[in-house]
């Protein structure tokens, strides 16, 4: 099988080496904007969708253009890769995975990508990557990269720039260690709840450095806009957003890298952390209910990384032989893993769970995470249907092949 995988270094580039990075950047930017805004004058002409050949004839002339000289000194194929960019930017907002494109500001994710591998080379003994038009640069070597080379792209991030290299090799289909399956209920209080009774705690980075990010924004806030002392106090808030997000990432990386050396089947609850985390504000003539609330549920909602924690557990679940199954949450910590019986009842408290109907006692998240063992072993086992304890009918259970097809690519059954 083939395996992509990505390696993320921090470059240590010269002056000169640092200022043609952002000057790369600023092209980049430029290019795309431009794009964006010759597609809306396209659009509000009524005339049809600008594709990326078309487009790729009005860069030439940007190019070449005595207006905007300084293009030159940039890649071809790393602006041909911005207007990529926008075209992928718009099928998705087309097929209605993303929303309408926007204009890119300066000084906001600055990127740019190599495509093409003849014009980078790694020479990974003597911890240097040489780049088109930039020539040699030092980066942190921290591990090795294995396989071939397919594309590289730099980008800065709190003032330090970075460089990920995709490479592609072919690996022996992997066969799991662990024979063991494993439900998983994600929440606030404990962030997985596993059907075996133990949780992982949730570390709450953002919750952790909340105040000092708050009284550094309030500087910030103080401070003359662009002015050196403004710049000064924003360099201290990204640094703190630097760390909550490095932390985040860390402790999921090595709680993922846990279950799925463990485990091979886990079975997640499909939630749509987006609707979970809309704002409750409302609007003027219809103003929403305690505000103040849902704000703060939405704020340990992201916080967690729930979206996060469930792409790493797919392809690292892909990489050690096992399998992802993704179901439906409905009604997960509601229903009595014995007698099957669903009521609103059952659940008293947010930890406590007492079945009304047969008296069976535990806590709430280890209940859920059993139902969604059970639910992906039906589905694996036979796409049985969905039984409802409410109507005694059973449902549909298409969502849930959909569902868990996505995650995992399982034919249907």
């Amino acid at each position: 099988m083939e395996r992509y995988q990505a390696y993320r270094f921090e470059l240590r580039p010269t002056g000169e080496q640092e200022r043609a990075m952002r000057r790369f950047a600023g092209s980049c930017r430029f290019i795309y904007n431009k794009a964006l805004a010759l597609q809306k004058e396209n659009h509000a002409a009524g005339n049809k969708f600008i594709g990326y050949v078309a487009m790729a004839k009005h860069l030439t002339r940007w190019r070449n253009g005595t207006q905007t000289p300084w293009l030159k000194a940039a890649p071809c194929h790393v602006l041909q890769q911005a207007l990529k960019d926008l075209d992928r930017a718009y099928k998705n907002f087309f097929e209605k995975r993303a929303n309408f494109p926007r204009f890119k500001r300066k000084g906001s994710r600055d990127s740019f990508r190599y495509p093409d591998p003849k014009e980078f080379k790694l020479d990974q003994e003597n911890d240097r990557i040489c780049l088109s038009k930039m020539g040699w640069l030092r980066y942190r070597n921290s591990r090795e990269v294995l396989g071939e080379l397919r594309y590289v792209t730099v980008s800065r991030s709190c003032g330090r720039w970075f460089v990920s290299i995709m490479a592609r090799r072919e690996v022996e289909c992997p066969v799991p260690t662990a024979a063991m399956a494993i439900g998983i209920d994600v929440g606030i209080a404990r962030f997985a709840t596993l059907s075996d009774g133990s949780f992982i705690a949730p570390l709450n980075s953002f919750k952790k450095h909340q105040q000092r990010l708050a009284r550094y924004q309030r500087r910030m806030s103080r401070k003359v806009k662009f002015s050196s002392n403004w710049k000064k106090a924003k360099t201290r808030v990204q640094k703190i957003h630097t760390r909550i997000a490095n932390a985040r990432r860390d402790f999921l990386q090595k709680t993922t890298t846990t279950i799925c050396r463990n485990h091979a089947l886990v079975c997640i609850e499909d939630l749509q952390v987006r609707n979970m985390s809309k704002s409750s504000k409302g609007s003027v003539a219809q103003p929403g209910k305690r505000v103040r609330q849902k704000a703060t549920l939405n704020r340990a909602i992201l916080d967690q990384g729930w979206g996060e924690f469930r792409r790493q557990l797919n392809y690292k679940m892909q990489w050690s032989g096992g399998m992802l199954l993704a179901v439906p949450p409905h009604h997960t910590s509601q229903t009595c893993p014995t007698c099957r019986h669903v009521s609103k009842d059952n659940r008293q408290t947010q930890a406590k769970f007492l079945c009304v109907n047969c008296g069976y006692a535990n806590h709430a998240d280890v209940v859920g995470a059993a139902n969604v063992l059970e639910r992906g072993q039906r589905l694996l086992a036979c796409g049985e249907m969905a039984q409802s304890g409410r109507s005694k009918k059973q449902e549909p259970i298409e969502a849930l092949r959909n569902s868990s097809r996505r995650a995992v690519e399982i034919p249907v059954l």
